[in-house]
């Protein structure tokens, strides 16, 4: 391996290990922001009771659980979008009556999308 592509492939792991510990942060600032909101208002009269440790744990792992559903599908989407539109372009220039079938192999991969978004919808639905 070359030092170019050698330096591409560090750069790009950084990449990825930044986005995923700042995802992580604001995931975690976010729960910490949602459960003081919810222990604030149960003080107000006629609310409910402030909720348990146990609970409170269930909820914010799966706010956790959501989230990561919901963004490793978006990332892998983007991945996806990203190797099979740059093969479908390259193959319409070629032959421009391929055009349909390229976008249907792209539509493809943003269901990958879709999929992440019902299953984080699933998981929210059971906390």
């Amino acid at each position: 391996m070359n030092e170019p592509e050698r330096k591409l492939k560090l750069h790009i792991t950084q990449s990825v290990i930044a986005v995923f510990t700042l995802m992580a942060i604001i995931g975690t600032v976010f729960c910490t922001s949602v459960f003081a909101e919810t222990s604030n208002t149960s003080q107000n009269i006629g609310a409910e009771p402030e909720m348990s440790t146990n609970k409170a744990d269930v909820m914010k792992y799966g706010l956790i659980a959501a989230s990561i559903a919901f963004g490793l599908g978006a990332i892998g989407a983007g991945v996806a979008i990203s190797h099979v539109g740059a093969a479908a372009m390259g193959a319409v220039a070629e032959k421009p009556q391929i055009a349909g079938q390229a976008l249907i192999f792209v539509a493809l991969a943003e269901g990958l999308v879709v999929f992440g978004f019902i299953t984080a919808l699933m998981i929210l639905g059971k906390i």
